[in-house]
């Protein structure tokens, strides 16, 4: 299944009163409140404890300030828990243009993808072009895609492995982010391209952009420590997979329980490629909250548990999300649209299993 994202339209003639009243209401809450939408020092003072999480334990590796195996391999489990807090607190709102008013230190924040490995370029293609305006939409959200072994949508071929899939989707969250590093960028890079996301003049500086960039990450990240330092090679192997690991294991649960949910909509195009709904309460159809209530998980998560919030205004920083939630619940129920949360996390991961575990059963 795969569609042209350019032939997928919405239809925006519906609830166009819902979708201007929501907008007019966020933006008095800023006028009044007499606030800026972007970050704020909340911000610069996250952004600088993610980036302790990510380099501090790599320097106390580095450095052999820390020796002793279990210790080490403690640490590189840090650096994976820091590595996904740089991607959903710091990275993610740059690379929407949220981070700051200033495009330059967007920029320049968004490039903390590259830095721990992956591509802001194409991250950006991925999630803020075809996930954030197709949410959900089967052959079009690449979110939703997954490895052929998962099966996150009723309309993806139904194989004898996913029947299995509640058993082992875990292990495959974990290993998320390997694919990035690895596979994935370069795969994506020339999938877009004939996509036409990407044209054929820039796809060949977009190669080398990659190919610098990960050099660069496995250089400092692997041949540092393994080539130059006096460090056990096998002590340093086993604490690249524990990273990857754990940072996979906390991106991919993360972005999951916002919209492979028992309660969210899984829409296609109609035979004129047509989304009979207009994108806000597409997006509202299609996506969840959780863990709501929680103020530390929210200040880790970059306010990703608010997805809500972030689908529809994802130009707002993440800090604002908690404020302007209850003013998006209260529209939605006024113009009688879904508003989907779903308790704690530890509900939520139960939600997510029961959804899993029906798509790997059930072949429609």
């Amino acid at each position: 299944m795969n569609m042209k994202p350019t032939s997928v339209k919405f239809n925006h003639d519906l609830n166009k009163e819902f979708t201007k009243t929501l907008k007019s209401r966020v933006n008095e809450y800023f006028i009044k409140k007499n606030v800026d939408k972007h970050g704020n020092l909340n911000m610069v003072f996250k952004s600088i404890f993610m980036f302790a999480l990510f380099f501090v334990p790599y320097f106390l590796i580095m450095t052999e300030t820390v020796t002793s195996t279990f210790p080490v391999l403690a640490l590189w489990g840090v650096i994976g828990t820091g590595m996904a807090g740089i991607g959903l607190s710091i990275m993610h709102d740059a690379n929407h243009g949220a981070y700051s008013k200033f495009p330059i230190v967007n920029k320049v924040m968004g490039l903390s993808m590259d830095l721990v490995g992956g591509s802001a370029r194409l991250w950006k293609l991925q999630h803020n072009v075809l996930h954030h305006t197709y949410t959900n939409v089967a052959g079009v959200d690449e979110d939703v895609e997954g490895p052929p072994i998962l099966r996150f949508t009723p309309h993806h071929e139904h194989m004898k492995i996913h029947k299995y899939q509640h058993i082992f989707f875990p292990f495959l969250y974990g290993l998320m982010t390997f694919g990035w590093i690895i596979w994935k960028d370069f795969l994506q890079v020339f999938r877009f391209n004939r996509k036409g996301l990407i044209s054929d003049k820039e796809l060949k500086k977009d190669v080398l952009t990659i190919i610098a960039w990960k050099a660069f990450y496995f250089g400092y990240i692997l041949i540092v420590p393994i080539f130059v330092l006096d460090l056990p090679t096998g002590t340093t192997l086993l604490g690249f997979l524990i990273l990857h690991f754990v940072c996979g294991l906390i991106l991919s649960f993360i972005f999951q329980l916002a919209h492979v949910m028992p309660d969210v909509d899984f829409p296609l195009p109609n035979d004129e490629s047509i989304i009979e709904s207009n994108w806000a309460i597409h997006q509202l159809r299609t996506t969840a909250n959780f863990s709501q209530k929680s103020r530390l998980f929210s200040w880790y998560v970059g306010g990703l548990n608010y997805q809500v919030e972030h689908h529809l205004f994802s130009g707002i920083c993440h800090v604002h999300y908690r404020h302007i939630s209850k003013i998006i619940k209260a529209t939605a129920e006024e113009f009688k649209v879904p508003y989907h949360a779903h308790g704690s996390f530890i509900k939520a991961v139960g939600a997510h299993y029961k959804l899993i575990r029906a798509f790997g059963r059930t072949p429609s």
